[in-house]
């Protein structure tokens, strides 16, 4: 399994391509990346998780060069407007709220706080929450006891990221190749792709594949049939246009996601520009009203034409086939709501990695473990993402009166049940833990009723005086943060610390 093909380039691709060349390496394995100018890439994928910064440090790649490559800026989070009702807003941050007290989790602390009366937020617990509210970014040297940095991901111009990448990945010996692949050569025996023709004629050999032709699926699905798993009767919406603006006079150090009538819409803070969105779904809004609905609502005006991207949210039943993983798009899609799409590229190719073949073969038993951990992993993020359709006090809107009464899957109305007990169990692989379900839940409308017997042990007032030491040190740590743009001027200085 010397030879690696990669089909498709973008994000997906050159992530790939790039994480391959640095663990892997290109001294026993060649790998080989095969895109065209003329198919594009979707480049919507522009906001992160703070994971990313493990797939960074794998490369060696720092917050510099992100932010140089990409004309980046930095995020503490996403804010949900309209979305519980119409008018009210939170913020779902990255980074822990509060500290565990007594043996119990902090949520069950606070919760005992309300219900003696208490009126402190939760968020009022947690720095990078503060930060994002207060327009605030910035990495320190730290000097005190129990002190952290901030976590944080990226909003960054896909293009240029996955540019960034190919020049990375191109500097330890990928080979890109331009050209549409005309024909998809099998093994007549074991089924296993063996090579891709392209319309020139030039036939690329490989052992091993990664199929990142985006929405397409061709290796994944027109050529092995993995089949998919289609979640819209979860999730309607199934379009999205996207447009890009001029640059936001103030770069807030969040996303922004906003509650339409037949959707949403996305708002991304860049260095050059800004990305905007409006996720709908095509039976309560056409085409050309969502459209308008979104070039009306731009905060700074339109630099680019509108796009139209049509999906099915869903994932693949097999996403390692035969001698082919799908990565991005070709191995599914969940609506960018918690900026994910990105993270589940990385996600799995840590997975690969951990199990790429030794021989000269698959084995089957590794194929059927990577697609048990990927279909568990697509499950709980799905999960994740309903439940800010469903927890909602909305039913102004034909969507919204559908997501409140809609059926869900029962995973998650099991976490929905627990979490109105003030419970929290968390499952294996899930990404989201317990304060991104307690930030979205409680900003949803969905208060816990009782808390953790535990959490009663400490007297009221010794409880009282730990959260707020809890409050004072965010604040401390909150005034010594620079303003967001200003951190971001330093460092395309290169004066940060």
């Amino acid at each position: 399994m010397r030879r690696v093909v990669i089909l498709g380039g973008g994000t997906a691709g050159w992530m790939a391509a790039a994480c391959l060349a640095r663990t892997l390496g290109t001294e026993r394995h060649s790998i080989t990346l095969i895109e065209s100018e003329e198919i594009g890439t979707v480049g919507v994928g522009e906001a992160t998780i703070p994971l990313i910064e493990t797939f960074h440090q794998i490369l060696g790649i720092n917050s510099i060069d992100v932010l140089r490559g990409s004309e980046a800026t930095f995020k503490l989070g996403i804010e949900f407007v309209d979305w519980r009702k119409r008018g009210d807003r939170y913020l779902h941050p990255f980074g822990p709220i509060g500290t565990d007290l007594n043996g119990a989790g902090f949520l069950q602390h606070w919760l005992r706080h309300r219900a003696e009366g208490g009126t402190t937020e939760l968020l009022a617990y947690n720095l990078e929450a503060q930060a994002a509210m207060a327009g605030r970014f910035g990495m320190a040297q730290l000097r005190q006891p129990g002190e952290r940095q901030l976590h944080f991901a990226y909003h960054f111009d896909a293009a240029l990221y996955a540019g960034m990448l190919r020049r990375y990945s191109e500097r330890l010996g990928v080979s890109r190749v331009e050209g549409m692949v005309q024909h998809v050569g099998r093994n007549g025996t074991s089924g296993d792709v063996t090579g891709l023709r392209l319309e020139d004629g030039r036939e690329i050999q490989g052992d091993f594949f990664l199929d990142c032709s985006g929405f397409r699926g061709l290796l994944i699905e027109q050529t092995l049939g993995a089949g998919y798993d289609d979640w819209s009767r979860w999730l309607p919406c199934n379009r999205a246009v996207a447009v890009q603006s001029g640059r936001l006079a103030e770069l807030p150090p969040f996303t922004r996601a906003t509650a339409l009538g037949a959707g949403w819409q996305w708002r991304i803070p860049l260095q050059h520009r800004t990305g905007n969105g409006h996720v709908f779904c095509d039976a309560f809004i056409s085409e050309e009203d969502a459209t308008e609905a979104l070039l009306v609502r731009l905060d700074t005006p339109a630099i680019t034409d509108p796009r139209m991207l049509r999906f099915v949210t869903g994932r693949r039943r097999k996403t390692w086939d035969h001698n082919v993983v799908a990565l991005g798009l070709a191995g599914g899609f969940l609506e960018p709501l918690e900026s994910t799409s990105i993270y589940m590229v990385q996600s799995a190719l840590a997975k690969l990695i951990a199990l790429f073949p030794r021989g000269d073969r698959v084995n089957p038993v590794a194929r059927n473990s990577f697609n048990a951990m990927m279909a568990t992993e697509y499950e709980r993020v799905r999960d994740f993402i309903i439940a800010h359709y469903k927890v909602t006090q909305r039913d102004d809107t034909p969507l919204w009166a559908h997501c409140r009464d809609m059926a869900i899957p029962d995973s998650l109305a099991e976490r929905l049940a627990l979490f109105e007990e003030g419970l929290f169990v968390e499952q294996p692989h899930d990404l989201f833990k317990e304060g991104s379900w307690a930030s979205v839940l409680i900003g949803q409308g969905l208060m816990p009723g009782r808390h953790h017997p535990i959490a009663d042990a400490a007297p009221c007032a010794a409880l009282e005086s730990q959260l707020g030491k809890m409050r004072t040190a965010v604040q401390t740590r909150l005034a010594d943060l620079p303003a967001h743009a200003d951190y971001i001027d330093l460092c395309m200085g290169g004066a940060a610390a």
